[in-house]
């Protein structure tokens, strides 16, 4: 055709003319949609992990029996209870709550006091039983500790009668417990074990009895006295002890070091 025909020109119907600004209003709400679907997809997974990793709520009862409360599968009962106690005598924390728990947290520190390199003193010893014991029986126990914490005692801790150790040496008498357990608790008294490990031995480059670990239960029976839980007898067994790990010992350097270095823990719950 020549330059001179008409042109010819087809127009399409309105509704099926297209352009850029028509197909962007259409994306809109689809990006809007979309972005929708990943938060709700984002929210939903983040729940499912919260609650596979979150522990069940609930508090320990701390008795002898199963607890419903486990740090983890098979970790055994899980800590629980009141916040610590706020006062001390003689450097024991003492006031302890008239609960189970309560009671638990006053066996373990006295079980701390009992382990002490203080005991191997004859006033401080003196000093800690009349902290913690009931005051019925005070005379007992305190006979009983003397007689236990005796001279001959002493020496086989490589100690004298004040538990002193030679010159240059450093004694080592510390109990960590471990866990404890509870049983026939009542308003007026309770028993409680109180699973422990301990440090004893002498520290020191010229030492023939090194720092050693034990491990052994105490068995507390306590008394409410009015006031506080006290201490009206005790006893003691070996273990249950763990194997021991493959592990290098410390240098005689390092064990003093540690023992200079670190201190110990009061205990409440």
């Amino acid at each position: 055709m020549s330059d001179d025909q008409p042109r010819t020109r087809t127009r399409l119907p309105v509704g099926e003319q297209s352009s850029p600004q028509q197909n962007h209003r259409q994306s809109r709400p689809l990006r809007a949609l979309l972005a929708v679907l990943v938060v709700v997809t984002l929210l939903v997974v983040a729940i499912a992990i919260a609650n596979r990793v979150t522990p069940g709520s609930g508090s320990g009862t701390g008795g002898g029996g199963a607890s419903a409360d486990r740090a983890g599968s098979g970790a055994g009962p899980a800590p629980s209870g009141d916040q610590p106690v706020g006062t001390t005598v003689n450097g024991i924390p003492t006031g302890y709550p008239h609960t189970e728990p309560g009671a638990q947290s006053a066996a373990t520190n006295y079980a701390v006091a009992i382990g002490s390199a203080d005991m191997f003193r004859t006033d401080s010893r003196h000093g800690i039983i009349a902290t913690i014991a009931d005051p019925g029986a005070l005379a007992g126990l305190q006979g009983r500790l003397d007689q236990g914490f005796s001279p001959e005692t002493a020496a086989r801790f490589g100690v004298d009668t004040q538990g002193q150790p030679p010159k240059g040496l450093t004694f080592v008498s510390r109990t960590i417990p471990v866990g404890t357990k509870s049983s026939g608790y009542t308003a007026d008294g309770v028993k409680v074990d109180v699973w422990c490990t301990g440090l004893f031995g002498l520290a020191g480059e010229r030492s023939t009895k090194p720092v050693s670990e034990e491990w052994f239960t105490l068995t507390l029976s306590l008394r409410w006295t009015g006031s506080d839980w006290k201490l009206s007898d005790y006893s003691r067994v070996s273990g249950p002890a763990p194997i021991p790990p493959d592990q290098q010992a410390a240098t005689a350097e390092e064990i003093t070091g540690a023992v200079e270095q670190f201190g110990g823990f009061h205990y409440a719950r």
